[in-house]
């Protein structure tokens, strides 16, 4: 809910057509080098945030087999919530499927991203 109610979202709304765009990289090392370059071009409150968030729900994945969220399922609940555009245009489905895959992406490879 805290997440939800930001008036700016944590991926901030002047980056995220940039975060769109990376995912759509055919490339996967470059997916996650540009996420990882727009992350670090984000305040540093936001990064700060974002690695304690994304730290935590590395944990909750962990315990998949108690709680049933794994790395999709948690990306398809925070998607959505962290990244999304300043205006809602007729692309929501378009963008929920990009926004998860980010969220995904940032989980599989939080280590090389944030160095922990």
């Amino acid at each position: 809910m805290f997440f939800r109610e930001l008036p700016e979202p944590l991926f901030t709304h002047n980056y995220f057509n940039d975060f769109v765009s990376a995912i759509k990289s055919q490339d996967y090392k470059q997916r996650v080098q540009s996420i990882n370059n727009l992350i670090k071009q984000l305040p540093k409150p936001h990064q700060d945030t974002m690695q304690a968030l994304f730290k935590h729900l590395r944990k909750v994945i962990e315990h998949g087999e108690e709680n049933r969220m794994n790395t999709q399922s948690v990306a398809i609940v925070f998607g959505p919530t962290l990244l999304r555009p300043e205006t809602e245009t007729g692309n929501i489905a378009v963008h929920m499927v990009y926004q998860n895959q980010i969220v995904e992406l940032i989980l599989l490879e939080y280590e090389s991203i944030f160095g922990r």
